[in-house]
């Protein structure tokens, strides 16, 4: 099946009161972990690429590329959205949807609204003619690297009436509020601000995005589905799923040398975080209904 846009699988997930989850690529075998485990599922997935591992990966046509090479390779046939992840620019949404992309995020949530609205806007634009979706976000979503306890999230909260606004003056087909989650391992017990998302939800009348999906309880992942979130992000699970089989295997096997020997059991660990959040999400066996 060819590359498809989000905006039917997240629709879908809507009426049926599941989420997808977006999984970020980090190299081959991320790559391929997740759309085995998807097409096992048979669930829809949407494969993100965070601006950061762009360059490591080759460049959007390469990322591109290989996503199309082994969706044909594996014979892949559930609705798979090549999605970059937290774009910082017009320039790059347009670059990665000339390079294949069916779907962007323009993060301008570090922008005053005015500015966030109008690079938006003309992400929404290009993206539109062109076929694919695009998610903006208002507020902050904080992470590792702002050095943030999780309570202090809650500051940065998106405002309901910006959300709104934004919505309106842009044509957006998700949104990404910042609503108490965050980027890399909580510090603290998270915090989720579900009256305000489920406000949110109400005034803009679209799809929700949860980013820092990684390491929230399911109860939590519950009530967010509950209130219109459909597209769960997921990367530091998988990493750290990675990481500690090669780890673990090197430590077991000091005087192996072919990578495969550690990246193959390193993949299938992937893939089994992939399937368990699947599952977690509701959207297994939900491949059929979210064709474009």
């Amino acid at each position: 099946m060819p590359l498809v846009s989000m905006k039917r699988m997240l629709l879908h997930a809507l009426d049926g009161g599941y989420a997808v989850g977006q999984f970020n690529l980090n190299n081959l075998e991320f790559t391929q972990a997740i759309l085995l485990a998807a097409q096992e599922e048979q669930a829809p997935v949407i494969l993100g690429v965070s601006e950061a591992y762009i360059p490591y990966m080759g460049g959007l046509d390469c990322i591109s590329g290989i996503v199309r090479s082994l969706i044909g390779h594996y014979g892949i046939s559930v609705p798979v959205a090549l999605h970059l992840d937290h774009g910082t620019s017009f320039d790059l949404c347009v670059r990665a949807l000339h390079a294949g992309f069916t779907s962007v995020m323009i993060d301008a949530s570090h922008q005053p609204l005015e500015r966030n609205i109008d690079v938006t806007r003309r992400v929404v634009q290009t993206a539109h003619a062109l076929g694919a979706t695009v998610e903006a976000e208002l507020g902050r979503i904080t992470g590792r690297e702002d050095d943030l306890v999780v309570e202090e999230a809650e500051s940065r909260y998106a405002v309901p009436e910006q959300c709104a606004r934004l919505a309106r003056a842009t044509g957006i087909d998700c949104l990404a509020p910042a609503l108490g989650s965050v980027h890399g391992p909580y510090r603290g017990q998270p915090r989720l601000g579900f009256a305000r998302m489920e406000e949110i939800r109400r005034l803009t009348g679209l799809p929700l995005v949860l980013h820092g999906g990684s390491g929230l309880p399911d109860e939590e992942i519950e009530r967010a589905i509950a209130h219109g979130t459909c597209k769960i992000n997921v990367n530091t699970d998988n990493q750290t799923a990675f990481t500690a089989t090669v780890r673990q295997f090197l430590n077991d096997h000091p005087g192996t040398y072919d990578p495969r020997d550690y990246f193959v059991p390193a993949r299938e660990a992937i893939k089994a975080a992939v399937k368990a959040k699947i599952g977690r999400f509701g959207c297994a066996g939900k491949a059929g209904g979210s064709v474009t």
